[in-house]
């Protein structure tokens, strides 16, 4: 029971990592507040429904979470969204979308919340990146961009703010076996158990990651093993490396 007691804010919760990574930390004995667009039918102790693309929201989810939990000693930057494509075929939403819950959110819930787990005796926050952040492939121009602004962010901050007791590092994992994965494969037309099972013979380990693959590290560094780690990118990605 690595998080017995701890209180725990992950966003993203509804999606394919985000749920993953709720109902790890409540078999471990977490208090955990969910936030994503919709909390309809997430198992966790408090639901703050909202939109990342609302400044209002996202500045004050930490301290909303905090007063709902008792407390806050982890947060858990999960949610994201992916843009396919080069800058020329971006749109203006696209790239709001985009930068909005990639960057803006978790920089956001960052700056309100390293004060709060500061206040309380330290404390640890995960963001998720991408091993297409820290090595841009093609045609993801605006999603690499985030993804590598996030990552960049994560190395600052952990840097930063080691001296008040808050750990802040990223895992930036290559492709998941998600309904996000899946959505994409089949807007280009691709049937998308074929092409998960095709894109997994491409990965040394055999096989696309699945959410608990990743969930197993953001836990690891939301944890007292990772006590010694700051500011570090985490890739996990099977042994492949981005296109």
């Amino acid at each position: 029971m690595r998080f017995s007691n701890k209180k725990v804010l992950v966003t993203g919760a509804a999606g394919g990592m985000g749920h993953v990574i709720t109902r790890m930390l409540r078999d471990e004995g977490a208090a955990v507040a969910v936030a994503d667009f919709k909390c309809n039918g997430l198992s966790a102790e408090v639901a703050l429904p909202g939109d990342l693309l609302d400044q209002a929201y996202t500045d004050d989810l930490p301290n909303a979470a905090a007063k709902a939990l008792g407390g806050l000693d982890i947060i858990i930057n999960n949610a994201g969204v992916i843009t396919r494509g080069p800058v020329t075929d971006t749109s203006d939403r696209d790239w709001d979308l985009s930068v909005g819950v990639n960057v803006e959110a978790p920089f956001r819930i960052c700056r309100a919340g390293i004060p709060i787990l500061a206040e309380g005796g330290g404390g640890a926050i995960v963001n998720l990146a991408s091993c297409w952040g820290v090595h841009p492939g093609p045609n993801h121009a605006v999603y690499c961009m985030t993804k590598a602004a996030i990552a960049s962010l994560t190395q600052c901050m952990g840097r930063d703010h080691a001296q008040q007791g808050v750990r802040i590092n990223a895992v930036c994992p290559n492709e998941v076996d998600t309904p996000m994965l899946r959505s994409g494969f089949e807007k280009r037309g691709f049937d998308p158990e074929t092409a998960i099972y095709e894109l997994g013979n491409t990965v040394p380990l055999g096989r696309v990651a699945k959410p608990d693959d990743i969930a197993d590290v953001v836990l690891f560094l939301a944890s007292d093993a990772a006590r010694y780690m700051c500011g570090a990118l985490v890739e996990v990605n099977g042994g492949k490396s981005v296109a």
